[in-house]
């Protein structure tokens, strides 16, 4: 398998092709069943509102190593509307579309790293990391 791979989001099965590519590239870093529940949920939250919100986009899935840690970082990108106020969409229970709003405040805790940047009209770039240490 490759250190990373880039998935393109145009429809809900490309949803779930993310969350099985995110599922293999867990097993193979040996995370433990938490962290990988994690990574799915994370992959398809973030896939399911590329195509919610946007209609198409990417996700890639990478491998990262440190210095005493190995893990993977999960990448989306879109370029559609954009979010106009993030710390409004990082707030639990905000939705723009009428869903639970547990989306990206819930990947954001779920990650070791979370980084979101939007721009209105020129789309969103979501950036997450789940680490492990290596013993």
């Amino acid at each position: 398998m490759e250190n990373s791979i880039v998935i393109p989001i145009t429809n809900e099965e490309d949803i779930v092709i993310a969350r099985k590519t995110g599922r293999e590239f867990s097993d193979m870093l040996g995370f433990p069943t938490i962290s990988k529940t994690r990574v799915i949920t994370a992959v398809s939250e973030l896939a399911r509102n590329i195509y919610r919100y946007a209609g198409n986009g990417w996700i890639r899935l990478e491998l990262v190593q440190a210095t005493h840690s190995k893990g993977l970082r999960i990448t989306a990108v879109d370029k559609g509307p954009g979010i106009i106020n993030i710390s409004e969409a990082l707030t639990v229970g905000y939705s723009s579309s009428g869903s639970l709003g547990a989306g990206l405040p819930g990947t954001k805790k779920m990650m070791d790293e979370f980084n979101i940047k939007s721009t209105p009209g020129l789309g969103t770039q979501v950036t997450a990391v789940k680490w492990m240490k290596m013993i």
